[in-house]
């Protein structure tokens, strides 16, 4: 954490329509669980998602939303501020607005093509390229498979750009007993990158 960064400042967390919402509902588990203030934009593919995933509607009206979120992470504390995707006067939407940086988990390559390309057709590309252009923390965590060339090219622009790319690839050394565990791994990666330590997980510790 830079010297100009104050804990007391949200994380924005990102949700764009990937598949793999369990990811976005557990890192803001941890998050709010830990008592971080989180600015959170979902894009339209999301309510999508939420219906073919887990039959459910997400509202549309922030205040519900908020509600919403929460009980699916099933947790308290923190604050949570949720935002519509079509908001572009949001405070996220500025540079002026303060942040520990943002986290787009999942994020489709959708998103990650508009992003490479500069482009700001909601309030999230909006955020995140406003976390780009202040020279602030952008971590992607895409969940595709297999990555086109022009993927990889669209990635390779944006961490020559400054982001941090953390793909939805977990890891076995720490013997994973449910979805859960995998799942997790992958947020705690991810979170390290602003250096946010809130996810319980067992780091690798070298040889024994």
């Amino acid at each position: 954490m830079s010297q100009l960064s104050n804990p007391s400042w949200p994380v924005i967390l990102g949700v764009s329509g990937a598949s793999g919402l369990i990811y976005a509902v557990r890192a803001l588990k941890f998050l709010l669980q830990a008592d971080y203030a989180v600015e959170l934009v979902a894009s339209r593919a999301t309510y999508q998602v939420w219906q073919a995933e887990q039959n459910v509607r997400m509202p549309p009206e922030p205040i519900q939303q908020e509600e919403f979120w929460r009980q699916q992470a099933k947790a308290e504390g923190g604050k949570l501020i949720c935002h519509p995707p079509t908001d572009l006067g949001a405070s996220i939407a500025s540079g002026s607005f303060r942040t520990l940086g943002m986290v787009v988990i999942p994020c489709s390559m959708s998103t990650v093509g508009k992003l490479a390309a500069g482009l700001s057709s909601d309030l999230l590309e909006r955020a995140a390229d406003v976390q780009l252009k202040e020279g602030r923390k952008l971590i992607l965590v895409p969940r595709e498979t297999p990555f086109s060339l022009v993927h990889l090219r669209n990635l390779t622009a944006l961490a020559e750009a400054g982001a941090r790319i953390v793909p939805a690839i977990p890891a076995w050394y720490h013997h994973p007993q449910s979805i859960e565990d995998l799942v997790d791994f992958v947020i705690a990666r991810a979170l390290d990158q602003l250096q946010i330590d809130c996810v319980p997980l067992q780091r690798w510790q070298g040889h024994t």
